[in-house]
């Protein structure tokens, strides 16, 4: 028997992946364009860099004892085209700043002698297991900002001027009650004696803690303190502290940073045991944390300075400071949040008997065209995109249905789509004039064509 017309099966997008709907990308398309407004008036210009890198970049820059680079990167070898090639390794970018930096040095963007300040949007790829807000390929807003010393770039008061510009950036989104949380990891001399000391206090309990930071602590201490793991929380809540090991310098950076934020008014909550996933973090170290949506991992952005990863990848100094936003998870705060305003708003008007409130200014979705044009006949679809054209060259959002669509067809896609619609018949194609209906208030009017701009704009 033939299975030659057995349907086939469908394909759909890979376990830690997700398609964005039409009614779900304006949300995103405001906050982009939120976060560029905003990083525009800091000085900020867009960097655009390759979604694959070389490994080496990640194992160099990120550490291979971190979680990303052990196990988490999609890495694959580039076979060699010519038998004088060699082979490459290749690595989806699991995160942008060691393509950002990367791209700083070789472009001798540091030769300028001025301060960099470079921000992105775009995704970026990691190996994790898919749960709420992660997924496998995820979106990031970030920003660096680096360049030689003699340009600022190690200044206290770039990281206030970065913590200050997110808490402002998360006020313009309506993101409420969140947490800057921070801390400082020192210097490379300051880390090393504080490795040391976490390594004594490790040595004789890391048997009794998992399997991962059993590793950590061997391998690289600092680790097991960003460890999630409930088991060991008493633990690690037990060994030093960082701020107990930090040195003359390091400490006044830090102090610097946080009298220029109490100067802002910017609120911060200092947190020791905050190191960030990321071997190529120095001094400030950052997370901003949310009430609603995220759960339990509550983290929805964070960063530190790194003034040392320029010269860990061949390049010159240049100190530097950035952050990254995890968009899905910025995405899915501002969707919670909504969805309460809109259950508090209903409770209000049932427990008062105002009835149904107004709810339309929280309405998250795609905006309704200003009219949808029904010609009500083949004969005057010609007409119906000639006006289509001249409404839409005057910035006004239409769209055009078709003659062979029956007159309640029309109004039933018109009324899902557009705020208006605009019937075109032989009469109103021959008089050059056109009956256009709101459907808010029912109210239906025969106008001129030349009148028709006015009106939708009204």
């Amino acid at each position: 028997m033939s299975n030659t017309n057995k349907p086939r099966p469908t394909i759909k997008a890979v376990r830690g992946t997700r398609d964005l709907l039409p009614d779900q990308t304006p949300l995103w398309n405001k906050v982009e364009a939120t976060a560029r407004a905003v990083f525009a008036r800091y000085g900020f210009g867009e960097i655009r860099t390759p979604i694959f890198e070389s490994t080496e970049l990640f194992a160099r820059g990120v550490g291979e004892e971190t979680d990303i680079v052990s196990k988490e990167m999609f890495t694959w070898e580039d076979r060699a085209r010519a038998a004088s090639e060699k082979a490459q390794s290749l690595t989806l970018r699991p995160e942008s700043t060691a393509g950002v930096v990367r791209a700083y040095i070789e472009h001798k963007l540091g030769e300028t002698g001025q301060l960099q300040k470079l921000y992105y949007i775009g995704p970026q790829f990691r190996r994790e297991r898919p749960q709420r807000g992660r997924y496998r390929q995820f979106w990031q807003i970030g920003a660096e900002v680096l360049g030689p010393q003699t340009s600022g770039s190690d200044s206290p008061l770039r990281d206030a001027e970065v913590l200050e510009m997110l808490a402002s950036l998360l006020d313009e989104l309506g993101i409420r009650d969140w947490k800057l949380e921070l801390n400082s990891v020192g210097n490379t001399e300051d880390r090393a004696r504080y490795n040391i000391a976490l390594k004594e206090a490790l040595a004789p309990v890391k048997h009794l803690m998992c399997p991962d930071n059993q590793r950590r602590a061997e391998t690289n201490p600092l680790r097991v303190l960003d460890s999630k793991d409930e088991a060991d929380q008493e633990i690690i809540n037990a060994l030093p502290k960082i701020a107990d090991y930090l040195g003359p310098d390091s400490s006044s950076h830090f102090s610097q940073v946080l009298a220029a934020l109490d100067a802002c008014g910017v609120p911060y909550h200092l947190n020791p045991r905050l190191v960030r996933g990321l071997d190529y973090y120095t001094r400030t170290t950052f997370e901003f944390t949310v009430t609603t949506g995220l759960g339990t991992q509550n983290a929805m952005l964070g960063g530190g300075r790194y003034d040392g990863l320029s010269e860990m990848l061949g390049g010159p100094k240049a100190p530097g400071i950035g952050f990254a936003i995890g968009e899905d998870r910025l995405i899915l705060t501002l969707q919670a949040q909504n969805e309460a305003d809109i259950k508090a708003a209903q409770e209000a008007g049932a427990a008062t008997g105002a009835g149904a409130p107004d709810l339309s200014h929280l309405e998250i979705g795609v905006p309704k065209l200003d009219a949808y044009i029904a010609p009500l006949g083949v004969a005057q679809n010609p007409a119906a995109l000639k006006l289509a054209r001249d409404l839409r060259a005057q910035g006004l959002t239409i769209e055009v249905g078709d003659g062979s669509f029956k007159i309640g067809k029309s109004f039933g896609f018109a009324d899902a789509i557009a705020r208006n619609i605009i019937l075109l018949g032989e009469d109103e194609v021959a008089s050059d004039t056109a009956t256009v209906k709101t459907f808010a208030t029912g109210e239906q009017v025969k106008i001129e064509r030349s009148q028709i701009s006015n009106r939708l704009k009204s």
